[in-house]
């Protein structure tokens, strides 16, 4: 990304203000995904101000659930040091399909052919005169 795409878009990264902003913060870790976590200062709370610098397209889901839980301060210490190894029956998080191929589609999605199973006859429309 050029420096004109980092002036004005947010979506594709961190712009050029929230890069100038990081000045005399502390950069605390990255993920698997390649996003860089930074703290620094303090919040109205008086907790330690976190945030994230995402790696690509500015996507919450794209935040495993143990970055999560340190970003809202479920826990203090990096998750490195915090949190328990990771377990092999584990399995490893995805980012939210919605929008994409693999997003979700019920029967009788359109994108499925539109077609959907008959009513079995137990539903009864609902009358007012009832």
């Amino acid at each position: 990304m050029g420096i004109l795409g980092s002036i004005f878009t947010w979506w594709n990264g961190a712009t050029l203000g929230t890069t100038l902003a990081l000045r005399g913060k502390s950069r605390v870790g990255t993920d698997a995904l390649g996003n860089v976590y930074w703290q620094g200062g303090r919040d109205t709370a008086g907790r330690p101000r976190r945030w994230v610098i995402y790696s690509g397209s500015n996507d919450a889901s794209r935040v495993p659930p143990e970055w999560f839980s340190w970003l809202h301060h479920q826990i203090d210490d990096v998750p490195d040091r915090a949190l328990p190894p990771h377990r092999i029956w584990q399995k490893e998080p995805i980012a939210n399909p919605t929008g994409t191929a693999l997003a979700y589609r019920p029967p009788g999605a359109l994108e499925k052919g539109g077609t959907r199973v008959r009513a079995t006859g137990d539903y009864e429309a609902w009358s007012p005169d009832a």
